[in-house]
């Protein structure tokens, strides 16, 4: 409530304070003409919005490189990195999960990464998955998903 009262009476002054001053202009024995506005300044071009790529329907393809996988205290962190190399279509709801299974092929843990906006063609992303250790690990493996099909991982030496 106070901050309402507050807001209105600044706006009153500020009102106020801008109708007074051209009637005290006026009635000065002196008065000026009134001077030209300045020349605009030079406008700058809005920075360029983001150009929209469809998204590729159906099995789409992502490089990767290899997994880096190390143990930091009580967790496996892997890393690696993602490239769309297509050169039309964009991959949305990208999804990278990592399962990983003891020695009789049994799930024991695992961990999820998504890609929230799209991946434009031939962006490069890091990827970061973090599971607990269990002492049943023994290999994993990695599922990809998009919102529009299925997704063929390629893994390249160098993205």
């Amino acid at each position: 409530m106070s901050m309402k009262f507050t807001t209105l009476l600044a706006l009153g002054t500020s009102v106020l304070l801008a109708t007074s001053a051209p009637a005290q202009q006026g009635n000065s024995a002196q008065a000026k003409p009134a001077a030209k506005p300045a020349a605009p300044a030079a406008q700058t071009a809005p920075a360029t919005p983001a150009k929209f790529v469809p998204p590729i329907r159906g099995e789409a393809q992502v490089s990767m490189t290899k997994p880096v996988t190390s143990r930091a205290k009580d967790e496996l962190i892997t890393k690696f990195k993602v490239k769309n190399p297509s050169t039309t279509g964009s991959i949305a709801g990208l999804k990278i999960s990592e399962f990983w299974y003891d020695k009789g092929g049994n799930p024991v843990s695992g961990d999820e990464f998504r890609y929230r906006k799209p991946l434009m063609p031939g962006e490069v992303i890091d990827v970061e998955l973090r599971t607990p250790v269990k002492p049943t690990m023994a290999n994993s493996q990695y599922k990809f998903e998009q919102s529009n099909g299925s997704i063929k991982p390629n893994v390249v030496p160098k993205l």
